[in-house]
């Protein structure tokens, strides 16, 4: 019996030993299911997250780009600096029969980083989905004729007929719009294709008036003009781009200006622009200006760049 027992127990011992290696060979294959279902998780986890990340990214942008997308109606108030170019120009001054004469072709200097510098400001309103507007221009440029030029010369000055040519420095003391040649215009406005989401060109025309401060003194007359003054009408032809940035606006521009002037001599020193406007009002009620009149026609390239706060947008509906 003895003999017996002893020669079954490894037979129950083996049996024994391969029922545990069963037992670990489950455990492991579970482990293995449990990792592999773990890491399945994680990676969808990981995808669903780049989604997420992606979603809001496109979201973000979507609203950046609504955000920086033309509105339906929305108000811009800018200032810009520049530089313009004038042509020549005859300049005719007439009083009676004994002052009346030309000089021709005039050369206008501009010096618009001199002070008081080039410079405007406007107001721009759009409307019509964002592709009409209207704006209020106010410009505020310069001409200083060239005294030293010679220029060609007809008519009379006190009675006496002058050379066919001579210095304007011999005729004039001082023959300029300084302060300056300002023109007010009322505008509208058109944009073109948007370029991308944030550029959009844009063209437009206007009217306006010529409000200058005119400073000319003749050296056989005493006394000076020297005041602001209504002159005439003025046009303006634009063509620009903009470029938009949240609740702003950076403009680069070309404008064209023609002005006739029609300068009354009043031979005065002027103040401000309201009291030298209503002084020649009624000093045109009176009759003609002591000092006659100047003609001449002032047509302007021009050169612009500026910068816009927007407000009050009304955005556009949602598609």
């Amino acid at each position: 019996m003895t003999i017996l027992q002893t020669a079954a127990w490894p037979t129950a011992r083996g049996q024994a030993g391969g029922y545990r290696w069963a037992d670990v060979a489950m455990g492991l294959a579970a482990m293995a299911a449990v990792i592999a279902t773990t890491a399945q998780g994680i990676m969808e986890q990981a995808q669903a997250e780049r989604e997420d990340a992606a979603t809001a990214s496109q979201a973000r942008s979507a609203d950046d780009i609504s955000r920086l997308a033309l509105p339906t109606r929305e108000t811009m108030i800018g200032g810009y600096v520049g530089a313009p170019y004038t042509y020549d120009s005859d300049v005719h001054l007439k009083k009676d029969t004994s002052l009346d004469f030309t000089v021709k072709d005039v050369s206008w200097d501009a010096e618009p980083f001199k002070s008081p510098i080039y410079y405007g400001a406007r107001v721009v309103r759009w409307f019509d989905g964002g592709r009409r507007g209207a704006m209020i221009d106010f410009t505020h440029s310069k001409t200083l004729a060239a005294l030293d030029d010679e220029k060609g010369l007809s008519g009379v000055i006190d009675n006496a007929p002058l050379p066919a040519k001579a210095a304007l420095k011999d005729i004039y003391r001082k023959l300029e719009f300084s302060h300056g040649h300002n023109m007010l215009t009322l505008n509208g406005l058109w944009r073109l294709a948007s370029l991308a989401p944030r550029l959009s060109p844009y063209v437009g025309a206007g009217v306006g008036m010529s409000l200058p401060h005119s400073e000319i003194q003749l050296k056989t007359v005493r006394g000076r003009t020297y005041e602001y003054q209504y002159t005439g009408p003025a046009v303006q032809a634009v063509i620009g781009l903009e470029f938009r940035v949240p609740r702003m606006s950076y403009f680069l521009e070309y404008k064209f200006s023609l002005a006739n002037y029609e300068v009354p001599l009043s031979l005065r020193d002027g103040s401000v622009l309201f009291v030298d406007l209503w002084n020649q009002f009624t000093s045109w009620l009176a009759g003609k200006p002591p000092g006659g009149y100047l003609y001449t026609r002032l047509t302007s390239h021009q050169l612009i760049g500026g910068l816009g706060m927007r407000f009050g947008a009304q955005p556009a509906a949602a598609p």
